[in-house]
């Protein structure tokens, strides 16, 4: 029986099967993942005259640094009072650009300098750079499958909810902190044998009295002595805040972050129980400060480790406390040894003033494809190492490494490429 359609000027009628398969575009760099080795990868290879497309799973850009409200850059400096900056590049922007308007700011000192931000400016920032790079961005894109051929990535399928995608590219770069790429490329990973790394849950708080905060010892003394009376499975943690600002990050949880997908749902939901409960400790051990204070924003799980690339090179943790100086080294790091094995809290192991370790380009490079790069949290190393490499600072040399590293290989392989070519252009992430 016909339907009776009255014709409209205004509408089209259409159906899947209107819709072409999928959409393809070609580029020179691939990078997947927007967090803060991600970013730094797609801008330096935009600036090296590489057209680029980034591509993230969430809808907005920035990765944790933005959606999980991280709230501090760690890793930028050396231990101390005086800790002096190891890594350049789009950090230095970020300093500048973003201390103009005071939504970033040094702090610290003492143990270690950290530079908190504002996640909301640090959001715009990202956006804008991508749009003033020239930068193509695909958000809220899902790798369905990695098409090889031989030892190379030769295209990506990815799902988005305005349909299937396929990305060529000359060189990619998996800044996704799983190993997404990687793994569904059927490479070789490396996925924790017994127990995990928890993560955290990250909210911003306001409406608190910041002229009576506790000390940090004081703090830390409750929330170990009565945090399982608030059902808090982590026994320390931070409420900081931003300074000139009524605002603090609060980071008094643990969550597991498994990579199953129904128990990755079902821990993020109880990682905000979690937060809940650690606003009501602070309210009420400390409600001279804490009384009347609200959550602003509830973050997206914080991922610490999960799954990791079997590269070339796999950083140990003795290579780490020897301040090792790799010959072909792309990123420095001074952070401390910073497991979170156990649920109640983590190992803190502090290096001396003078300490500065290594991370070497053969453990980002992938050692079963040519033209594949891993940065950030998904790089070759053992746990512990990995601890102190995985923070933002050493991240975002890596992203840079990693695509001067892919311009310089072209259609060659980036385990063969010209070290002090390399080197040259990433010499104050590595030197000085």
């Amino acid at each position: 029986m016909a339907l009776d359609r009255p014709f409209d000027p205004e509408t089209d009628i259409v159906s899947r099967g209107d819709v072409p398969p999928r959409i393809e575009r070609g580029c020179d760099i691939c990078v997947v993942g927007s967090g803060a080795s991600g970013i730094s990868a797609a801008i330096e290879a935009a600036r090296a005259g590489r057209d680029v497309i980034l591509v993230d799973g969430l809808p907005a850009l920035g990765g944790q640094a933005v959606n999980s409200i991280i709230g501090m850059f760690c890793g930028l400096y050396t231990p101390g009072e005086e800790g002096r900056q190891l890594t350049h590049g789009i950090a230095d922007e970020l300093i500048v650009e973003l201390g103009a308007t005071d939504d970033v700011k040094v702090v610290g000192g003492g143990v270690m300098k950290v530079a908190m931000y504002n996640e909301v400016a640090l959001g715009r920032w990202v956006e804008k750079k991508v749009l003033d790079e020239g930068i193509t961005p695909l958000t809220g894109a899902i790798i369905r499958r990695v098409n090889m051929d031989g030892r190379r990535v030769a295209s990506l399928d990815i799902a988005t909810r305005h349909g299937d995608v396929r990305i060529t590219a000359t060189g990619f770069i998996d800044a996704t902190g799983d190993a997404a790429l990687t793994w569904q490329a059927g490479l070789d990973c490396r996925v924790h044998k017994n127990g995990q790394v928890y993560g955290s849950q990250m909210i911003v708080l306001e409406d608190f009295d910041g002229s009576k905060r506790p000390e940090w010892d004081e703090m830390a003394t409750a929330i170990r002595e009565k945090g399982g009376k608030y059902g808090l499975m982590r026994r320390d943690g931070f409420a900081l805040a931003y300074p000139g600002r009524n605002v603090a990050v609060a980071n008094i949880t643990h969550i597991e972050t498994p990579l199953d997908p129904f128990g990755a749902a079902e821990k993020a939901l109880e990682g905000k129980d979690q937060a809940d409960r650690s606003v009501t400790f602070l309210k009420t051990e400390f409600p001279d400060t804490y009384g009347n204070v609200r959550v602003r924003a509830y973050g997206l799980p914080g991922i610490r480790q999960t799954r990791w690339i079997v590269g070339r090179h796999y950083l140990t943790v003795e290579e780490v406390r020897a301040a090792t100086k790799f010959d072909d080294a792309v990123a420095r790091c001074s952070w401390p040894l910073e497991q979170h094995h156990n649920k109640e809290g983590y190992v803190w192991e502090i290096f001396p003033e003078d300490h500065v370790h290594t991370v070497p380009l053969r453990s980002l490079t992938v050692d079963g494809a040519d033209n594949l790069i891993a940065v950030g949290r998904c790089i070759d190393a053992d746990s512990t190492a990995l601890s102190s490499v995985r923070v933002m600072g050493p991240c975002i040399a890596m992203g840079a490494a990693a695509a001067h590293a892919l311009d310089i290989a072209g259609a060659g392989s980036v385990h063969q490429i010209d070290l002090e070519a390399l080197k040259d252009r990433i010499r104050p992430n590595i030197e000085g």
